[in-house]
């Protein structure tokens, strides 16, 4: 987050302050300054006075809630339906758009001291609505009425659920799939888990949506040692696919546990850029699939492939961008910690007829010099790392394959950016960054980054 030394009197955590916010910050929450002092006011847009309550006061910079809107921006627009999940609902897509490409610039200028950074014009989305393949929901319980409820988190609360009968994010099928699972547990009287005294049985529940195949898949989480009529809830859901998870965690996860095969197969298929896709349970898959085809589309036109090259794609996951690279590269080595993933990866190659792809199980800070041993000298190595970006003994491993480009697909433009920076003080020029608005009504933004080396 972006702090500003203060100049003002520091409010305290409690304190309740009218504010005029001025811009949004990485993030998406809003700017705004009390005699000097930045505050970060989440649930607020640039244009907005509103009273915010502070949820944490540091000497740089203070945290808050909106609580009040005093008077709305006049570029506001009204929510299709509230989703804590899509914040930017009240903005329109071209500012959207706009403040998305800003701080990709900002984050590579700011953090990553690059004077002119080359952004090119962000790709928008091909739907700003209902566009997500994968949904997780939360069971809970009504706090008025003591009803089953089965949607979001309220924002700031662990224990309370929110529920959903419109989500603006998720196709109509997923919509109604959600409704029936509802419907079916509240005439069942079940119960939801309780998450401060850790009873109960409903969890969550996860669908995931072939959205060129048309499967769908559904997976309820329940509470450790439970048993209920699985089958009956499997019957009378419109999937192809029906999953049961007993998970003993604390934490809400839907990754952990027991999971038993109701209907159905484990997996569902999906297709994105010609190719065949099978995605188990647990599987990363980009949650937006047309504008993954954008985004690896973007990857495979910036590595500029000519059919002979050695391709590296480290953390390749079950294979997405790796087996696209591979009808266009001579051949391509990945590399992925999760063994769950490789094997899912080295499947999608046999299902897709590729056999210039070879996958291996591995950390890349371990794993990098091995896999060039195996694989020769390297002419691109592509990266899609999470969130948290590469550390920079990472880099340096990556560095020391000495490929003539880079291909960096980021999910976060504030570790692309000192990332980046590495790398071109160890040689390598950032040639463009092409961002890709894969997650419109949030403030995420992917993006894509090209260095290239002399040879």
């Amino acid at each position: 987050m972006e702090g500003a030394q203060a100049t003002g009197t520091r409010p305290r955590k409690g304190d309740e302050l009218e504010l005029r916010i001025d811009r949004l910050a990485h993030g998406g929450a809003g700017v705004a300054r009390s005699e000097g002092y930045v505050v970060f006011v989440r649930g607020a847009v640039p244009g907005d006075l509103v009273r915010a309550r502070i949820t944490r006061s540091k000497r740089s910079f203070g945290e808050a809630d909106s609580i009040e809107l005093i008077e709305p921006s006049p570029e506001r627009v009204e929510p299709l339906a509230p989703h804590p999940g899509a914040p930017w609902q009240v903005l329109p897509y071209e500012r959207q758009l706009a403040e998305k490409e800003e701080q990709v610039r900002d984050a590579l200028a700011r953090i990553g001291r690059f004077e002119s950074p080359p952004v090119e014009p962000i790709v928008p989305a091909l739907e700003q609505l209902r566009y997500r393949n994968k949904l997780e929901y939360s069971f809970g319980t009504d706090e008025q009425s003591g009803e089953l409820v089965l949607g979001f988190h309220r924002p700031g609360r662990y224990d309370v659920i929110d529920d959903v009968t419109l989500d603006v994010l998720a196709s109509e099928r997923v919509d109604e799939l959600r409704e029936t699972v509802k419907a079916w547990c509240r005439e069942q009287g079940l119960s939801a888990w309780d998450r401060r005294g850790q009873h109960g049985l409903l969890r969550n529940l996860v669908v995931r949506e072939g959205r060129r195949t048309g499967q769908l898949q559904a997976r309820v989480v329940t509470s450790p040692g439970s048993s209920f009529d699985v089958d009956g809830i499997a019957a009378a859901s419109p999937v192809e696919s029906f999953l049961w998870t007993r998970a003993a965690s604390v934490a809400e996860t839907t990754r952990e546990g027991d999971t038993q095969i109701v209907k159905g197969p484990a997996a569902i298929e999906e297709q994105l850029s010609g190719l065949r896709f099978r995605i188990s349970p647990d599987a990363f898959f980009q949650t937006n699939t047309e504008m993954a085809e954008r985004l690896y589309g973007a990857a495979v036109e910036l590595a500029g492939l000519s059919g002979r090259e050695k391709v590296l794609d480290l953390f390749c996951g079950i294979g997405t961008i790796a087996l696209v690279l591979a009808l266009e590269a001579g051949q391509v080595w990945g590399v992925e910690i999760v063994e769950e993933a490789v094997a899912d990866a080295i499947e999608n190659a046999r299902l897709n007829g590729i056999d210039n792809a070879h996958f291996f199980a591995g950390d890349v800070r371990l794993a990098m010099r091995p896999l060039l041993e195996k694989s020769g000298s390297a002419d691109v190595v592509v990266i899609d790392p999470p969130r948290p970006g590469l550390s920079q003994k990472v880099v340096r491993r990556v560095l020391e394959a000495e490929a003539k480009k880079i291909v960096y697909v980021s999910c976060n433009p504030t570790t692309l950016a000192p990332n980046a920076r590495q790398m071109v003080d160890a040689g390598y020029e950032l040639k463009t960054v092409r961002p890709v608005d894969m997650f419109p009504q949030t403030p995420h933004i992917e993006c894509v980054a090209l260095l290239e080396r002399d040879a």
